[in-house]
C-alpha cells in the first residue's frame, strides 16, 4: 500500500511551543494512555504515517478504550491551516493550507504506557464554528494533550472529516472512508469480533477480549451481588506490564470491592475487600471545580495567579476526596478535600526556598539515575516517575518516586553529595 507522509509543518512548531505554557494556569487531569505505533491508519485507501515538525512520528493513542489521532495531522490531511490562540486556548482549522514539510525522518516506536492530559479547557474551531464532540451516549469528549500535540478520538475525527470510521482488529487497522459519518455503537463495551466497525471501542488483543461489561459481570458474580445493589466507583480498562486488564471497583452496604480482571481470560488476578463505610452517592459529591475553588479560596489566591494546577479524585480509608495541587512563585500548595462535605482534610504549604545554589552538586536528572540504579531498574521499566526538590532540617534533598508492577519505590537523595538518605520499597498485595 502506498505510504503518505503527513506532517504538522511550520504551524505545529508554533502550536507546540505555545501549547505547553498554556498549561500553566489551566486545570487538567493527568491520565494513563497507551502509545500504539502498531496501529495502521488508512484514509480513503491510503496508509498514513503522521509526523511532527521535526519529522519524528506522531503515533495513535489509546485512552479509556478509545483510539485517538493527532488533530493537527488530520488538519493537514484536510488541507487546512492549523492555528493556536494561547490566550483563549483555541485551536482553529481553516483556510487552505500554505505550508508543507520537507523532512523525511520517521522512526518506528514501541507500544508503551504514557501520561496524557485531558484538556477540557481547549476549544476546537473549524471554519469559524466551535465544535463539541460527544460519545454515542451523549457524554462530552475532550481533547488529550501529549508531547505537545492535541489528540481527538476517532468519533470526533470522523465527524470533522465527514467520513465513516472502521476498525479491523486482526490487522489493527483504522479506516476512514467515504463522505458520510458513521461509527456504529462506538462507545459500548461488548464482546469482541474479528472485525468491527465500532472503531472508538478498542480491544487490545488479537484473539479475544471479554469487554468491560463482562468484566463487571464477573466481579459482581464473585461478590454475590447484583448491579442494582451496588454503586460503581471505577470500571475501566488499564494496562499492567503491557497486559490489558479491567479495574472494577464498587460499594455495597459499607463494603468496598476492588477487582482486577484479565481482559483475555476473564480470570480475577487481584481482589480486595474492605469494610470502610458507605460511599456517598455521586449526586451528593462536590465537583472537581468546586474542590478547586475551595482550595484556592483558602489559600487566598485566584486561578490566574497559580501554575501547575491539578485536581484528582481519590479514595482513602473509605473516604472519597479530592487532591488539589498548585504553585506560585513563592510556595507550593497541596490540599485534600472531602468529596461529600467539601471540608478541607489536609493542607500543606511549602515555601519555595530551594533555589539552585552552588552547593547543589547533583541535578534532578542525576538524582533520578541514582535511585533507578539502586533499584536495578531502567526508566523505561517504571511508571509514575516523580522527582521533587525539598528541604528538611537545613538539608536540601531530592525525593524520587516510581512504580513497577505492584512495587512502589521512594528515595531521598542528598542534593549536595548524591548520598541516598532513605530508600523504601513497598509491594502492594
Amino acid at each position: 500500500m502506498k505510504k503518505k507522509w503527513i506532517a504538522m509543518g511550520t504551524t505545529l512548531v508554533m502550536v507546540t511551543a505555545l501549547a505547553m505554557p498554556a498549561m500553566a494556569a489551566s486545570s487538567f487531569k493527568e491520565e494513563k494512555a497507551v502509545l500504539r505505533p502498531d496501529f495502521t491508519i488508512v484514509i480513503d485507501g491510503e496508509e498514513m504515517n503522521f509526523k511532527r515538525a521535526d519529522g519524528s512520528a506522531a503515533y495513535a493513542l489509546v485512552y479509556e478504550d478509545s483510539t485517538y489521532l493527532p488533530l493537527r495531522a488530520i488538519g493537514e490531511a484536510l488541507g487546512r491551516n492549523v492555528n493556536w490562540d494561547e490566550q483563549t486556548k483555541t485551536i482553529t482549522l481553516e483556510g487552505e493550507r500554505t505550508t508543507k514539510d520537507s523532512s523525511n525522518k520517521y522512526i518506528e516506536g514501541e507500544t508503551k504506557n504514557v501520561w496524557v492530559q485531558v484538556r477540557n479547557d481547549f476549544t476546537i474551531v473549524i471554519d469559524g464554528k466551535e465544535q463539541t464532540f460527544k460519545t454515542s451516549a451523549g457524554k462530552r469528549i475532550y481533547p488529550l494533550l501529549y508531547d505537545g500535540s492535541t489528540y481527538l478520538p476517532l468519533r470526533a475525527i470522523g465527524q470533522i472529516m465527514g467520513k465513516d470510521v472502521g476498525w479491523d482488529n486482526s490487522t489493527k487497522t483504522v479506516t476512514l472512508t467515504g463522505e458520510g459519518y458513521t461509527v456504529t455503537d462506538a462507545d459500548s463495551f461488548g464482546d469482541e469480533k474479528e472485525t468491527v466497525t465500532d472503531a472508538d471501542t478498542f480491544k487490545d488483543n488479537t484473539t479475544t477480549d471479554i469487554g468491560l461489561k463482562k468484566a463487571k459481570e464477573i466481579a459482581l458474580k464473585d461478590a454475590g451481588l447484583k448491579e442494582s445493589e451496588v454503586i460503581f466507583v471505577t470500571a475501566k480498562a488499564d494496562y499492567e506490564n503491557g497486559r490489558k486488564e479491567y479495574d472494577v471497583e464498587f460499594y455495597c452496604d459499607g463494603v468496598e470491592y476492588d477487582y482486577e480482571i484479565d481482559a483475555e481470560t476473564g480470570k480475577i488476578t487481584d481482589f480486595d475487600k474492605d469494610f470502610e463505610g458507605k460511599l456517598p452517592a455521586a449526586t451528593d459529591e462536590i465537583t472537581s471545580d468546586e474542590a478547586k475553588e475551595i482550595a484556592l479560596k483558602h489559600a487566598g489566591l485566584k486561578e490566574s495567579e497559580v501554575t501547575k494546577l491539578k485536581v484528582k479524585r481519590d479514595r482513602d480509608d473509605g473516604v472519597v476526596k479530592y487532591e488539589v495541587e498548585f504553585k506560585t512563585s513563592e510556595a507550593e500548595y497541596e490540599y485534600e478535600i472531602n468529596a461529600e462535605t467539601g471540608k478541607i482534610l489536609k493542607v500543606e504549604k511549602e515555601e519555595e526556598t530551594m533555589k539552585s545554589t552552588e552547593t547543589d552538586v547533583i541535578t534532578a536528572e542525576e538524582a533520578k539515575e541514582i535511585a533507578l540504579k539502586h533499584a536495578g531498574l531502567k526508566e523505561s521499566e517504571v511508571t509514575k516517575l516523580k522527582v521533587k526538590k525539598d528541604k528538611d532540617d537545613g538539608i536540601v534533598k531530592y525525593e524520587v518516586e516510581f512504580e513497577t508492577g505492584k512495587t512502589e519505590y521512594e528515595y531521598e537523595i542528598n542534593a549536595e553529595t548524591g548520598k541516598i538518605l532513605k530508600a523504601e520499597k513497598e509491594i502492594d498485595d
